[in-house]
């Protein structure tokens, strides 16, 4: 049965836009949220925008670039190297921000009346951010439902997929060519790098599904 409303996290990236397909097919009414936390480039702020449009849903771009003034990463600072060393997070990780866009969209949703949020964190083809596990999403859920004693949950349609099953299902959805508008790369350049972790995440991804990047020329 299609439900109503849902609410997605579309940060112009390879799992957002799947997951906004999926809320295309499983809702009436969709809306999609961006944030501008200071990251490195504004490439995939343009790209969700693109994705949006292209989908034919409202997208809102808010501004929380505070957060790039609280912590200290390379996803936040164009100075720093992007680095993963062993045992250690990786220095693209940006704390609290997961967290920090759950509370702002669960705000911004309650007010439309929705529940659903829609997010595309995943935690076994990650990068090992802590904010992607599903234990994180299950308490973070609880936490908002306690804190505005409204009923939300949060919907992780990739959590337990690779990125080649990703892949698959936006084929299965006949909306792969949309990736050809997403951007991954953490260096922000078009064509992509191919060398940072999430470049080389993404071709993994594609060559375990044996398909070629629609990013790529």
């Amino acid at each position: 049965m299609e439900k109503e409303k849902a609410l997605v996290l579309l940060s112009g990236g390879q799992d957002s836009s799947t997951c906004l397909v999926i809320a295309l097919n499983t809702y009436k009414t969709v809306y999609t949220i961006g944030f501008n936390y200071g990251q490195r480039h504004r490439i995939e702020l343009e790209s969700a925008q693109t994705i949006a449009d292209i989908a034919r849903v409202p997208f809102e771009c808010l501004d929380l670039t505070l957060l790039s003034s609280l912590t200290v990463n390379s996803l936040t600072n164009k100075t720093l190297p992007i680095e993963h060393a062993d045992h250690q997070l990786p220095n693209t990780f940006v704390d609290g921000r997961n967290l920090l866009f759950l509370n702002i969209a669960a705000i911004y949703a309650k007010r439309r009346g929705i529940t659903d949020i829609v997010t595309g964190v995943c935690q076994t083809d990650y990068s090992g951010y802590p904010d992607c596990r599903d234990e994180f999403i299950q308490s973070a859920a609880q936490t908002l439902r306690l804190a505005m004693e409204y009923p939300f949950q949060i919907i992780t349609p990739l959590m337990w997929l690779t990125k080649a099953q990703t892949i698959l299902k936006m084929q299965e959805l006949g909306k792969l060519d949309w990736y050809a508008h997403t951007h991954t790369c953490y260096e922000g350049k078009r064509p992509p790098c191919t060398q940072c972790p999430a470049c080389k995440l993404r071709q993994k991804g594609f060559l375990e599904a044996e398909m070629q990047d629609p990013l790529l020329p």
